[in-house]
């Protein structure tokens, strides 16, 4: 069965703000998990946990809209290779570099999500037709808050990584949170 673009949209929509709560709630837990010097399963617990709760009390609703995603995720299989490799690079280039460069690990996950949604859009756009805008306006958020972040360390919070972290997951809360009701709310 064939989806309509806007039932599609509403779908991301809904699954963009899930992810925003999901990445707000678990952030705050697990920074007051490193204060309380918590061992660093209780973080993997967390995050599965807090995920799990948010996704989890919405199921029925994600049940009937993972059909609508899928049909949108499955169009990407289309793809050229190149456009794969492409996007595969944007999405995990930054988070592997932070193995290698630990001290940027606030700027790499934003500019992660930034250029994966980011590239995602153009090529879903330039091999799909579908104006994603949802997925654009988390990837532009995310990489404008790049250079916000690093200011904000800076000036603030230099000897404290963690809190740097903190902020960066809540930047990418927020630019989920953006999206998702531009999805929800564009007609």
């Amino acid at each position: 069965m064939e989806f309509t673009s806007n039932q599609i949209r509403h779908s991301f929509g809904i699954l963009f703000l899930n992810v925003s709560i999901s990445v707000a709630a678990g952030s705050i837990l697990s920074e007051i998990a490193f204060l309380n010097h918590s061992p660093i399963y209780y973080h993997y617990f967390i995050w599965f946990a807090v995920f799990g709760l948010v996704f989890g009390a919405q199921f029925r609703k994600f049940r009937s809209i993972l059909p609508l995603i899928r049909q949108r995720m499955k169009k990407s299989a289309t793809w050229p290779m190149s456009a794969k490799s492409i996007n595969g690079i944007c999405w995990a280039l930054p988070f592997v570099l932070i193995v290698v460069f630990p001290e940027f690990t606030p700027y790499l996950i934003l500019l992660g999500i930034g250029l994966g949604n980011t590239s995602t859009f153009v090529f879903v756009k330039k091999f799909s037709g579908l104006d994603n805008y949802e997925q654009l306006i988390v990837g532009i958020i995310s990489t404008i808050m790049i250079p916000i972040a690093f200011e904000i360390n800076l000036l603030m919070f230099a000897e404290h990584q963690d809190i740097a972290i903190l902020f960066s997951r809540i930047f990418i809360s927020i630019a989920y949170a953006v999206g998702g009701l531009y999805a929800l709310l564009k007609n």
